[in-house]
């Protein structure tokens, strides 16, 4: 799937290559700041940190105290192959999030209703397609996202664009000169390396609005 943020063509453009260099090198660059910004905007998604199938029935533990309701339909990724998909929710916890039973405090599954941690939450979801399984940590977290509510998309987003564009410009040039620049005309001070932990702060200005506050934003 190409990226949507900044295109090839667009990094095309911009930094005046013409058909110098394939399309797919312009779109690993693109992809790539794609990708790193997704680690920091807001999405309608939370962290899974473990799961379980028991009897028919898959569970996720979820590091949010307030997480989805019975019937939504959410997507899980990077949760494992047994777990990833749309699952239509049948049962949560707290109950208060729309579920009236949530019978699995049971076999294989390290929490009771008295030691469940507070500031998580459970959701399940009807799996008959796969064998029973433990419950296990998902490390690193897998993601479990319900529908995205945003009036205007992010790859329609004036600043989110901007900013793809301005990391996958640096990410470009670091590749076709990776010592950045070289050094000053003294041959002593290096320049910023385009890759190190300012990349980031280059941009936060654009993307300040759509940050995810469970996000590393320091």
């Amino acid at each position: 799937m190409a990226a949507t943020y900044c295109t090839a063509d667009t990094l095309r453009s911009v930094l005046g290559v013409g058909t110098l260099y394939p399309t797919s090198d312009l779109e690993l660059a693109c992809q790539t700041a794609q990708d790193i910004l997704n680690q920091y905007l807001w999405f309608n998604q939370l962290p899974l940190v473990g799961a379980t199938i028991q009897n028919g029935i898959a569970t996720a533990v979820i590091s949010s105290p307030v997480s989805f309701v019975t019937g939504q339909s959410v997507v899980v990724t990077n949760s494992g192959n047994k777990f990833n998909g749309t699952h239509t929710i049948t049962a949560t916890y707290p109950w208060s999030q729309g579920s009236g039973s949530f019978p699995l405090f049971t076999l294989w599954f390290p929490y009771n209703y008295s030691s469940f941690p507070r500031g998580w939450s459970l959701v399940q979801w009807v799996d008959n397609a796969h064998s029973d399984q433990n419950y296990q940590l998902v490390v690193p977290y897998g993601t479990i996202a319900g529908a995205d509510t945003k009036e205007t998309g992010y790859a329609n987003t004036p600043a989110i664009n901007q900013a793809a564009l301005m990391l996958a410009i640096d990410i470009w040039q670091a590749r076709q000169a990776p010592s950045s620049g070289g050094v000053s005309v003294d041959g002593v001070t290096p320049s910023p390396y385009r890759l190190g932990n300012t990349m980031l702060a280059k941009v936060r200005g654009l993307i300040a609005p759509y940050m995810n506050p469970r996000a590393m934003i320091g």
